[in-house]
């Protein structure tokens, strides 16, 4: 990897490391749908200025269709169910299942050929990222948690999916004009949320700052540089920013909000992690 692939990789490794603490604090508070609509209200507001430079919404012309496509797997589905799921698990957890993208990008970048086949090396990763989604499961959850697990089993599917349509539909296009859209579609689909689901009583400072962070920081700033990163080191590979996104996310949670370090997270995740860099390491020739 190039030294421009490697500060972009360490960059968005940390800035997405922040989303499960700060909306593991926003939710505590305010509706989740309320704080996916203001996140992406001032992503879309910090974006669209930048998209319209150069040859703006007009380099879009015939992609529009992927735009929607990348909007909904990479912004709408994910960042609602992420949201909704921690109102009822804890960020740390949330941040290590998110850490089984690479495991699903893997497999999908291969059956498309986008990707190196999947060797025996490969599926042995595929299986120890396996066991450890299932350590984490089975160890930390009950069964009342499932469809918080479900709802993260969509945001994993959502997040191996949106680095493929960059990498391949959307790939000639510019990259501020398609995060600028694709941030306003999701806005705009989120928009009822701002005025039906908004907080009847007073919010913390902290729940407030926390939004304005996701949608600075974790939304207008990190789509600016996961497309740049994808550019740089293609769609699977980007996705192993999911190596580091975790331990950003524990040291928060565990740190700050005071989340248990529980045996599910210590077996858990090192095996996401192992499966993880075996499943999306390049095949021997």
């Amino acid at each position: 990897m190039s030294r421009r692939g490697w500060v972009l990789f360490l960059s968005l490794s940390v800035i997405w490391g922040l989303p499960y603490f700060l909306i593991r604090v926003a939710v505590t508070d305010l509706d989740p749908g309320f704080v996916v609509a203001v996140r992406m209200l001032i992503a879309a507001a910090i974006l669209v200025p930048i998209g319209l430079l150069g040859e703006g919404f007009g380099s879009l012309r015939g992609h529009w269709r992927w735009v929607l496509v990348l909007a909904l797997v990479e912004m709408v589905v994910p960042f609602g169910m992420l949201s909704w799921a921690e109102t009822r698990l804890s960020s740390s957890i949330a941040g290590l299942m998110i850490a089984a993208v690479p495991l699903v990008s893997a497999v999908i970048a291969a059956r498309l050929g986008l990707a190196d086949r999947l060797d025996r090396r490969r599926y042995l990763g595929l299986g120890i990222g396996l066991a450890g989604v299932l350590a984490l499961v089975g160890l930390d959850l009950r069964v009342d948690d499932a469809l918080a697990v479900a709802a993260l089993g969509l945001v994993v599917v959502g997040y191996a999916i949106g680095p493929i349509v960059l990498a391949t539909a959307l790939a000639q296009v510019p990259g501020p004009p398609v995060m600028a859209a694709a941030s306003s579609i999701a806005a705009a689909i989120y928009l009822p949320w701002l005025f039906f689901a908004g907080p009847s009583t007073a919010v913390p400072a902290t729940a407030w700052a926390a939004v304005v962070a996701l949608g600075v920081i974790c939304s207008a700033l990190a789509f600016l540089v996961f497309y740049a990163l994808v550019d740089e080191v293609g769609p699977t590979r980007m996705t192993v920013i999911t190596y580091l996104n975790p331990v950003v996310a524990v040291i928060l949670g565990v740190g700050i909000l005071a989340e248990p370090l529980t045996a599910g997270i210590l077996l858990g995740f090192p095996l996401i992690i192992v499966g993880s860099y075996l499943s999306t390491a390049r095949s021997k020739a």
